[in-house]
């Protein structure tokens, strides 16, 4: 480098540092930090060396828009704009880990580019002089940096497991070869790392799916699939039977579906994988869920998301001595959270309450619970038959799924036992049409069932990030709401993974048979009619209750759009 050059660099690393110093005492001026935080963040930039910026980020005291302001970098926040990835063939790999960085996109001869230290001038200058660009730093979240190089170049784990196990794509079909390496180290890590890194982000499932090239991993959370990661087929095999030796699965059957199960212990946590393999064209899929055991002690039925209102008529059906109650919605919806949380509530001793489960998700202290095992012939029907000789007073039956169980359930319901049990329907309504679809006679129907619950899980707006704004006219016609009310959303941090949400809660839609749905029923009346007598009745339907919860702020009416419309545009 040139001296010219080399006081250039100086010089900016000088104004670099002054402008550091500078930083905190501007947000503290401006009001967006106390003094008492500057001097928190003080300390751990003391401890972990981070620019002082991102330090604010983290530690949630300052969004990545404020900070871009307050630096004087436009906001060029990877959420707002579409990233050119033809530029990372511009930028080598081992610039991007070193530094920590990604390029954005490029206007005439500016590039920007994402960092987790935008004010690093020797980064910029490296840059600056490998790329020929003026370069243009914005401010992004290590973890956001972390996740796209993470996806487009992969873990690093990964490429050391492809380098230490030396896998040649002519392997890819040896059995012999798989056999041999799954026990190896860098498999084990390699695994090791995907389970720890979605547990860490509080995924619920994790899919691995195969495809010509390439596998492509990805993470459900909050009950979004996202992709993380690609790494290449060859190495498939050993991975889905490094999987299947955890999950005690027959690594030797590649042709037929398997299950499997893995239980995981983390500090203050115990957790549970389900593991599914399914053989695709290029491969076993795996799908891995991640069950929490001891989250659902920390449930109750108001932290669930019942209003008020819903929750006073859901908590009158379990006061009830007997009769059926129905939980109904789409899988993954949290119908067996709600089941478990309701039963938590009237678990005593002087009740005897009984499951059975396919499988059985959470252990329940004082609850008898079984599992049902049709491969032996053990099935929800010939269960039912011996918990009703097991003097039950309430019964939780995990689905109704054929015409013999739900008529021993209505059965028991009639014959003073609480039966609680899922369908799946799209409405709460619709649960009496599936029981007489199921060829239940409309008078046991309409003299067992107490009532029904539809649910769905919508996305919690960020806490950290969230910011208010006005409606769109998308949003004014779908909710009915006025122009000027105001709403709230998720700018995006890196606390919620710049997705502007963190965490889910549920809508409810609560039916309530009362007599005139009762004479609706026995003349089999279609579920639409029933829908509308209800609602006369006072039933807040799932599409009304979202949007009570997104005039609170809990969530957003997109978010309601995205999992409410459907049942809502006939």
């Amino acid at each position: 480098m040139s001296k010219t050059n080399l006081k250039n660099v100086w010089t900016d690393y000088k104004m670099a540092n002054a402008m550091k110093k500078m930083l905190g005492e501007s947000l503290v001026r401006k009001g967006l930090i106390t003094r008492g935080q500057l001097m928190e963040a003080l300390r751990v930039q003391s401890r972990t060396g981070e620019f002082l910026g991102q330090v604010l980020i983290k530690l949630g005291m300052v969004t990545e828009e404020d900070m871009n302001s307050e630096l004087g970098f436009e906001d060029q926040s990877s959420k707002k704009m579409n990233i050119d990835l033809q530029l990372l063939k511009t930028v080598p790999e081992q610039l991007m880990r070193r530094y920590h960085f990604f390029p954005v996109k490029r206007e005439g001869n500016r590039l920007y580019i994402a960092m987790t230290e935008p004010l690093n001038v020797l980064a910029v200058d490296d840059l600056r002089l490998l790329t020929g660009f003026d370069i243009e730093p914005v401010l992004k979240s290590e973890k956001e940096i972390s996740a796209f190089i993470e996806k487009h170049f992969g873990l690093p784990e990964v490429e050391k497991a492809i380098q230490d196990l030396g896998i040649e794509p002519a392997d890819e079909d040896s059995s012999e070869t798989v056999e041999d390496i799954i026990d190896e180290a860098p498999v084990i890590r390699l695994v090791k790392s995907l389970l720890m890194k979605a547990i860490e982000e509080e995924a619920s499932d994790i899919h691995i799916e195969p495809y010509e090239h390439t596998v492509r991993v990805r993470y459900r959370t909050d009950g979004i699939l996202r992709e993380v990661m690609n790494f290449p087929r060859r190495m498939v095999h050993a991975v889905v039977s490094r999987i299947k030796v955890m999950g005690s699965m027959d690594i030797a059957e590649r042709r037929l579906p398997q299950d499997g199960r893995v239980p995981v212990k983390r500090p203050g946590r115990e957790l549970d994988l389900r593991i599914s393999t399914m053989p695709t064209v290029y491969g076993e899929k795996v799908v891995i869920r991640i069950l929490d055991k001891g989250g659902i002690k920390n449930y109750t039925m108001e932290r669930l998301g019942f209003s008020s209102y819903n929750l006073d008529r859901f908590t009158s059906f379990l006061k009830s001595a007997y009769g059926m109650v129905l939980v109904t919605g789409p899988t993954g919806s949290g119908k067996t959270t709600t089941l478990y949380t309701a039963l938590n509530s009237i678990n005593d001793v002087d009740k005897n309450i009984t499951t059975v489960e396919d499988p059985v998700e959470y252990m329940l202290d004082g609850i008898n619970q079984s599992q049902v095992n049709t491969k032996s012939g053990a099935t929800f029907a010939k269960y039912l038959k011996s918990i009703l000789r097991q003097d039950p007073d309430i019964i939780l039956i995990g689905e109704i799924r054929d015409t013999e169980t739900a008529e021993i359930a209505v059965r028991a319901a009639t014959t003073g036992h609480l039966v609680l049990s899922t369908l799946h329907t799209n409405d709460a309504p619709g649960a009496i049409s599936r029981l007489l679809d199921m060829e239940i006679e409309p008078f046991m129907v309409a003299s067992s069932v107490l009532g029904a619950v539809a649910q769905r899980l919508v996305r919690r707006v960020c806490e950290n990030c969230k910011k208010e704004r006005y409606p769109e006219d998308i949003e004014i016609t779908f909710a009915g709401i006025n122009p000027d009310q105001v709403l709230h959303y998720g700018a995006g941090c890196e606390r919620c993974n710049n997705t502007g949400y963190r965490g889910r809660i549920a809508i409810y839609e609560i039916f309530t048979v009362s007599a005139a749905i009762q004479n609706l029923v026995l003349n089999r009346a279609s579920t639409e009619e029933i829908r509308k007598v209800a609602i006369r009745e006072g039933m807040i339907t799932l599409k009304d209750d979202g949007v009570e919860k997104a005039l609170q702020g809990v969530t957003t009416v997109k978010e309601i759009m995205r999992v409410a419309y459907r049942e809502e545009k006939r």
